[in-house]
């Protein structure tokens, strides 16, 4: 299954999906992908939100290793600083946030190695690498502008997706954006005919929590001889 989280700017997808992962590792379910918290600061500047905070940048936290790299910086900081790069990847797509392009690199690093754990699940034990113990979801936080529309970016990731579900990871969850979820879903509907939408609310944890349990179930029942040794991501 695939799970499409979707919903405007800043309702808390990120807080909320950070929450589940965490709740999932206390179940025994593997997340591996990626997560994007933002980088927020006290503020009383016409940029903060609501609650005096002002957001600054983003970071990406890779799973399941919980390695945390600087990605992506509020553009005006960017050029501000003198990190802005004219030629990156980001600034052709003339995007709000400054995303170096070695940012992409390292975090398609992550993903081509996770591809490469899946794929390992699909030939037989005595032929393979290091496996993993149970199924897991794959996380994807998040497809934007740069993947949907201009075929860049997390091009690992979009390719680990589009070869659908696997032993490895019979389900992901991707984070969309409202404007950007009816292109991503056509992205990706041929490698996964089952797929849902959710917003990060308690009938969207449920939906995903569910699904995780039964593919924890699925994989107990198993003779242990068919289970794989948990692999360094």
């Amino acid at each position: 299954m695939l799970f499409l989280l979707t919903g405007e700017v800043q309702i808390g997808k990120t807080r909320w999906l950070e929450k589940l992962v965490a709740d999932l590792a206390e179940c025994g379910v593997l997340c591996a992908g990626v997560l994007a918290p933002g980088q927020w600061v006290a503020s009383a500047g016409e940029r903060a939100d609501g609650n005096g905070y002002e957001k600054l940048g983003i970071d990406n936290v890779l799973l399941p290793s919980g390695e945390c790299i600087p990605f992506a910086r509020r553009g005006d900081l960017a050029r501000a600083d003198g990190t802005f790069d004219e030629g990156s990847q980001a600034a052709r797509a003339e995007l709000a946030w400054h995303i170096s392009d070695a940012a992409i690199e390292h975090v398609n690093a992550h993903f081509e190695k996770l591809r490469s754990l899946a794929c390992a699940e699909s030939v037989p034990e005595s032929e393979g690498s290091p496996r993993l113990r149970r199924p897991g979801l794959l996380v994807v936080d998040e497809l934007g502008r740069l993947e949907i529309w201009r075929g860049g970016g997390l091009t690992e990731a979009v390719g680990l997706l589009a070869e659908g579900p696997s032993a490895a990871f019979p389900h992901a969850l991707v984070v969309v954006r409202d404007y950007l979820a009816d292109d991503a879903e056509a992205l990706l509907a041929a490698a996964w005919p089952d797929r849902i939408r959710i917003a990060p609310d308690k009938e969207g944890r449920a939906a995903v929590l569910s699904a995780a349990r039964a593919a924890e179930l699925l994989s107990s029942s198993l003779p242990s001889a068919s289970r794989a040794v948990l692999g360094g991501c």
